[in-house]
């Protein structure tokens, strides 16, 4: 049986995760969901129309789920890790679970721990024995080292490196080709800017940018 999945967001990023949910049905053999559709309070014109291509359904806004059936799954498709809290907190209200989304071609380590709504995209490389939490995203081929932990709503941009034995704060954001070298600590909301190379323990609120990263 499939599960009936709905994609909150309907931006790029919500429109990726659909991606890797029907890659995940490919790559079964047998369809693992069921893609009802994507709900979003404010969707663009533009959006609509992307959306509308995808053979995929506006259902509405947020409060959809609300009256969803009971067998209904979610994945927050929002790349901005702080929006991507203050939805969940709202989602979580309407009682629908979040479900996981790992493309084929990502590797996550067999003993790595993740919470739900955990999303990993297209190469994505986790290797041992990391603890990732709730809502996390994994974009297009970031690594992500050994014993390292990433708060919930992490978010980790296309080709950026975490090495090992670090650990991420609650809704950080490491920009895109970002590296973040071992054994460092990075506080709740803060942000990495792109291209930067943390070199040290970067505070909670800060935005650091640069190599070394300031």
């Amino acid at each position: 049986m499939t599960i009936p999945l709905v994609i909150v967001g309907c931006g790029g990023h919500g429109r990726e995760a659909l991606s890797i949910a029907r890659a995940m049905n490919t790559d079964a053999g047998r369809p693992q969901w069921h893609l009802v559709g994507f709900v979003d309070d404010r969707p663009s014109e533009e959006n609509l129309k992307r959306v509308q291509k995808l053979d995929v359904p506006y259902l509405g806004g947020l409060p959809w789920l609300r009256d969803a059936p009971a067998d209904t799954h979610h994945v927050i498709g929002i790349g901005d890790p702080r929006t991507r809290r203050a939805v969940a907190q709202r989602v979580d209200a309407y009682g629908t679970p979040a479900t996981s989304l790992i493309h084929p071609a990502a590797t996550v380590g067999p003993d790595t721990e993740h919470g739900p709504g955990f999303v990993a995209f297209a190469g994505a490389r986790v290797t041992t024995n990391v603890t990732i939490g709730r809502h996390v995203h994994l974009n297009q081929n970031v690594t992500v080292g050994h014993d390292t932990a990433l708060a919930d709503f992490v978010s980790v941009n296309p080709l950026a490196a975490v090495s090992g034995d670090c650990q991420l704060g609650e809704a950080v954001l490491i920009g895109t080709t970002a590296a973040v070298l071992q054994g460092l600590r990075i506080g709740r909301d803060a942000t990495v800017g792109a291209g930067a190379c943390v070199t040290r323990d970067v505070p909670a609120d800060a935005v650091v940018k640069g190599v070394p990263a300031r």
